[in-house]
């Protein structure tokens, strides 16, 4: 089965997942190196200007955050942290080709209304270069960043921009035709069932359920998971509660009589917390409550206090690498760098904020790429090159090579952790369950959809 295949599978199912789950709520770095790879030649820069936002000192980029939305400042915040520690990095390194680079944000509120403002602040006003590492709630300001022809590189696709514009490139990758005239394949995108593969043959589960809210945008995701999963044989059990006052105990006690082994939801982390607690309480033991990449994170130790047994049982997927493997140097750099720039969001750590360094890394390696001769239109070349790009080993090898519609089965690969309390010598976190980024790939059917 093709890669390229995969690459349009892989980049729609997180991001629908993220994407629900905020729209249903209104080691020190000393002696740190990274690599010369990471930051070009150094040396004295060009003469002259070569692109916008670009002089012989400095290049401008900028990064957009839903920071004030009405889902709260830590929901979107981690792959703003994350670009900005590599950038402080590579400005204590000299910079690129003798450039600095200087980063400008931009908190647009979580509206459509700000997300304009920021991007002709950003776009216009400050000029900058190139935006990196954007995570927003509604990106209303995309086709101007496309007619603009500024590369937006490694951001979060929260909404479905990065599968329409061809100057946006989110950091899962994109197959789709990507020409502006509509998302996808004529408005039609794809899942793949990797994850649902991944636990029926790793943990032999053959029963889910899938909880939800009686809410509009919940209930369509639900039936997206349900259909993920009986494409792969399981028996499903659906559960919905009212979105304002949910009754988690029904949906425990349902099941607890099921003998449900898996758990998915369409819920947002508040939804989640008080889901488990119920479960807890009823005494229900999972083989796995299944998350998504946006809460891969330290909030788990808080926002699960009160159901230990659960939070036990939390597994989470993404595309990206474990910020707890620090055995791997790339993630080493990664978190010498948080502890030295951000020591403070060390109980914040999360898969965004790894993706937001890797975002960061992307654009510097695509800047890098054209030398001390910067222009839009290198980074472009750069970012639809045919080789896939896994961010020094942090992203599971993607591209935004366009494919034809997909028609069959396609080869898809996941990276899976497990919450344990006793991990890390008692400290707790998130344990790695796979043996690598390219060791948990299955080949698996695409069902298309419409977003």
């Amino acid at each position: 089965m093709s890669r390229t295949g995969r690459a349009a599978a892989v980049g729609r199912r997180r991001p629908a997942a993220a994407a629900l789950a905020l729209l249903l709520l209104l080691a020190t770095a000393c002696g740190s190196r990274l690599p010369e790879s990471a930051f070009g030649t150094g040396g004295r820069g060009p003469d002259l200007a070569t692109d916008t936002g670009v002089t012989a000192q400095e290049v401008r980029v900028g990064i957009i955050t839903s920071l004030t939305s009405p889902v709260g400042g830590e929901a979107f915040a981690g792959p703003r942290f994350g670009a900005l520690a590599f950038f402080r990095a590579l400005a204590d390194r000299g910079g690129l080709h003798g450039r600095t680079v200087r980063v400008l944000t931009c908190d647009d509120g979580g509206s459509g209304l700000g997300n304009r403002d920021c991007v002709h602040r950003l776009v216009d006003q400050e000029k900058v270069f190139a935006l990196v590492a954007g995570s927003v709630l509604d990106y209303a300001g995309a086709p101007y960043v496309d007619a603009r022809q500024v590369p937006d590189v490694g951001g979060q696709p929260i909404g479905t921009a990065y599968d329409r514009w061809p100057h946006l490139y989110s950091i899962y990758g994109s197959a789709a035709p990507r020409d502006g005239r509509s998302v996808g394949w004529d408005g039609v995108l794809y899942q793949s069932t990797e994850i649902y593969r991944f636990f029926k043959e790793r943990l032999g589960a053959r029963s889910a359920a899938v909880v939800s809210y009686n809410q509009a945008d919940s209930a369509r995701y639900a039936r997206q998971l349900e259909e993920g999963l009986r494409a792969e044989g399981y028996r499903v059990l659906s559960q919905s509660v009212d979105l304002a006052l949910p009754g988690f105990q029904t949906v425990a006690a349902a099941l607890k009589a099921d003998g449900t082994q898996l758990v998915f939801d369409a819920m947002d982390s508040r939804g989640n917390a008080a889901l488990c607690q119920a479960l807890d309480a009823a005494g229900v033991r999972l083989t796995a409550k299944v998350t998504n990449v946006q809460n891969w994170s330290e909030a788990v130790r808080t926002d699960y206090k009160d159901s230990p047994n659960c939070r036990n049982n939390l597994w989470a997927t993404s595309e990206s690498r474990n910020y707890e493997d620090t055995g791997h140097p790339s993630v080493a750099e990664f978190r010498a760098a948080m502890a030295r720039y951000y020591p403070e969001r060390e109980d914040q750590l999360s898969a965004w904020e790894l993706e937001g360094w890797a975002a960061a890394r992307w654009l510097t390696d695509a800047m890098d790429s054209c030398g001390t001769a910067l222009t839009r239109a290198c980074v472009g070349r750069f970012m639809n090159r045919t080789e896939p790009y896994d961010a020094h080993g942090l992203l599971v090898p993607t591209d935004f090579t366009p494919q034809p519609r997909p028609t069959g089965p396609t080869l898809a690969c996941l990276n899976a952790a497990r919450w344990q309390d006793d991990a890390f010598d008692g400290r707790g976190g998130w344990v790695t369950q796979v043996a690598d980024l390219a060791s948990a790939c299955y080949d698996v059917p695409q069902l298309p959809y419409r977003p």
